[in-house]
């Protein structure tokens, strides 16, 4: 079985053998999440670390008067919080899109993994700095860009970090996501996000059906979202060198 999380931290360093086994070993105790049930709740004691395997997630916090804010999209290969054992409870809840398939690391496996393995280490702290810079993003989207580009920018991110990990193929990959979770991720209403795809498609940018998104020009598309892939750190990294 082909452990996403490599996948993914291959952009930060290359992994020993031992390395790439201790992360396999992540992959052995599985279980499915169905689509709508929560993986863990706000409120609820941390005791360990979900690794996305298929299928998607999503971070949120529901307000006092019934609204819901989605903070962040988790696919394949992504660590919900790495570290988020260290509170004494959660402060957002986590939800699968769909149905997913997930691994749950307990926390002193986490602190084993660390401990004995320093590459992993680097890796799971690249990954929840890069969670933070995509947070940052993500605030800037909601707060400073129009409606049109909020979206353009949402789909260029998740084309791009899905063809990171396999799973876009020639524009395509899968979204299973409603209306209605877009309009809680954009700050906008369900209706202009139909206007919004409907425009997108008219633009020949995007077309969708059967839960997956299609880019038609990638380049178009990231011209309009003015998008600037930077804050994903997906370049290759060299391991520093010891000098003799």
């Amino acid at each position: 079985m082909t452990n996403p999380l490599t996948a993914k931290l291959a952009s930060f360093a290359d992994f020993t053998p031992e390395d790439a086994k201790a992360l396999d070993q992540l992959c052995r105790d599985t279980k499915t999440v169905r689509n709508g049930r929560d993986l863990i709740r706000i409120g609820d004691r941390p005791e360990q670390v979900f690794l996305l395997l298929d299928g998607w997630a999503c971070r949120y916090k529901d307000l006092p008067d019934g609204k819901r804010q989605i903070l962040a999209y988790l696919i394949p290969g992504d660590l919900c919080d790495p570290h988020i054992f260290i509170f004494e409870e959660m402060d957002h809840s986590i939800r699968a899109l769909g149905d997913a398939r997930v691994a749950a690391i307990p926390k002193q496996v986490v602190l084993d993994l660390t401990e004995r393995y320093p590459a992993l280490a680097r890796g799971f702290w690249w990954s929840a700095l890069v969670d933070e810079a995509i947070s940052r993003e993500w605030l800037v989207n909601v707060a400073q860009r129009d409606s049109y580009t909020r979206m353009a920018h949402l789909f260029c991110e998740m084309w791009m970090r899905m063809r990171h990990v396999g799973l876009a193929h020639d524009g395509t990959f899968a979204l299973p996501l409603t209306q209605e979770q877009l309009a809680d991720t954009l700050g906008i209403t369900p209706i202009h996000v139909n206007r919004m795809l409907q425009r997108m498609r008219a633009e020949g940018l995007i077309s969708v059906g059967r839960r997956r998104l299609t880019i038609h020009d990638v380049d178009a598309l990231q011209e309009a979202a003015a998008f600037d892939p930077r804050y994903l750190h997906l370049e290759q990294r060299t391991e520093p060198r010891v000098a003799a």
